[in-house]
């Protein structure tokens, strides 16, 4: 097995991480670099957890990225409503922007009567947040993705809770994963705080790339490594066709 790890292969297992001690519950991953951290997780700490084909078909075992596997059962689109309002549900969404509070819009750019570009409408994203736990991945962390507001709010943040109001009580913004580091909104007033920085990852590359302040910044440890057995899960079990190196930019750490 190779010592040099790549960035994507470390942020495979930040995903991977995000359902630690989830149980049987089903992993929504939305993108390829959470979709391997999924089955990376199930092949390795969580075994219960529920994945599909991204359509219908609940797969009885683990196969790679774009592979079929036997079926145990069927998440018709009807079902799927119910697993979010059980709460039984894990979502790894993407995201144009994010700001301090965790809002996230992947909607529109500009205002909500005159967006100057229109991308996914809120797609699932206020019923996730509101339902079940909900995490980001972001493949290229800048500025204009995290920035000090959001345009339209499609994933609710900390700041839009009322606390009178029960339907608030299940909001949980898990993680975010970028490539640049690990961060959750443990800092003050639900604001974004880094939990680990990749390897080769400075505070300061992070602040030059972040358009609001991150709590515990400077003090943020270092995200872990996989080991030589989730090294070879990643790259000849799960992603033999390195799909994950086509989302993250190439940068190589010696373990």
């Amino acid at each position: 097995m190779s010592d040099n790890v790549t960035r994507a292969e470390i942020c495979v297992i930040a995903c991977a991480e995000i359902f630690d001690g989830a149980g049987e519950i089903m992993a929504s991953p939305m993108a390829t670099t959470p979709l391997i951290g999924a089955r990376l997780a199930r092949l390795t700490t969580e075994p219960d957890l529920l994945i599909t084909d991204g359509e219908a078909l609940i797969f009885a075992d683990t196969p790679a990225v774009g592979g079929s596997a036997p079926i145990e059962g069927w998440m018709p689109f009807r079902k799927v409503f119910d697993v979010v309002a059980s709460g039984r549900r894990h979502v790894v969404m993407g995201a144009n922007q994010i700001d301090r509070h965790g809002n996230q819009n992947l909607s529109a750019f500009g205002s909500l009567q005159h967006p100057t570009r229109q991308m996914f409408g809120v797609r699932g994203a206020p019923g996730n947040t509101l339902n079940h736990p909900t995490s980001y991945w972001v493949a290229k962390h800048n500025s204009r993705v995290f920035g000090e507001q959001v345009d339209i709010v499609s994933g609710v943040g900390y700041d839009q809770v009322n606390p009178d109001n029960p339907a608030y009580g299940y909001l949980d913004i898990h993680r975010v994963v970028t490539n640049l580091g690990v961060f959750d909104f443990g800092g003050p007033d639900h604001t974004m705080r880094a939990r680990s920085l990749h390897p080769g990852v400075t505070a300061e590359e992070v602040a030059d790339n972040t358009g609001f302040e991150v709590a515990e910044l400077d003090s943020a440890g270092v995200t872990r490594l996989p080991s030589d057995e989730e090294l070879r899960l990643i790259r000849e079990v799960i992603d033999p066709k390195g799909l994950r190196e086509r989302e993250v930019k190439p940068v190589e750490t010696s373990r």
